[in-house]
């Protein structure tokens, strides 16, 4: 049996600032697809074209069936959508049938970089995986991005393994 999905929503405060922290809907698709595509190593995305938007849409319904995933949409206290990250519970026989957190697809608002959001965001993930059971938080960040590895160092991450990856499709 999965450790509990993370409790949400939830209200972070933010050096005197107010983001909620909640699932995300299909409505939040394209505020989503728009900040994955902003992102400096992924401009080749091309979320106008329908059929590419498409593959999104099959991607998050995903996401959106599996227990297991948590597609977490943060939205400041106007109701801007300012961040998102994907949490997926990792069950495994290593570690002694340990369950691992999975962060994935950490983003942002660039207006809000620097100001403390994404570290409440790690931190509140990282406090829901402790209260769940899991043994072993762990994520990953493309090799280029030397100033998210200087971040989630900071945050206590420790770049302890070598990931390699093989594309198998478009």
């Amino acid at each position: 049996m999965l450790p509990a999905a993370p409790a949400l929503p939830v209200d972070l405060d933010v050096r005197g600032d107010r983001y909620t922290l909640r699932r995300a809907t299909r409505h939040d698709l394209p505020a989503l697809v728009a900040m994955t595509a902003a992102d400096s190593l992924r401009r080749d995305d091309d979320s106008s074209d329908p059929e590419h938007f498409a593959r999104y849409e099959r991607g998050f319904e995903a996401i959106d069936a599996d227990p297991a995933n948590t597609l977490v949409a943060v939205d400041d206290a106007a109701g801007r959508f300012v961040g998102t990250m994907q949490l997926t519970i990792i069950p495994g026989i290593s570690r002694g049938g340990a369950f691992r957190m999975q962060i994935e697809a950490v983003r942002v608002a660039d207006d809000l970089r620097g100001r403390g959001v994404g570290s409440a965001m790690i931190s509140w993930a990282v406090d829901e995986a402790r209260a769940s059971g899991v043994a072993l938080v762990q994520l990953t960040s493309d090799a280029r991005r030397v100033d998210a590895h200087r971040f989630y160092e900071r945050l206590g991450f420790a770049a302890s393994h070598v990931g390699f990856k093989l594309f198998t499709s478009a």
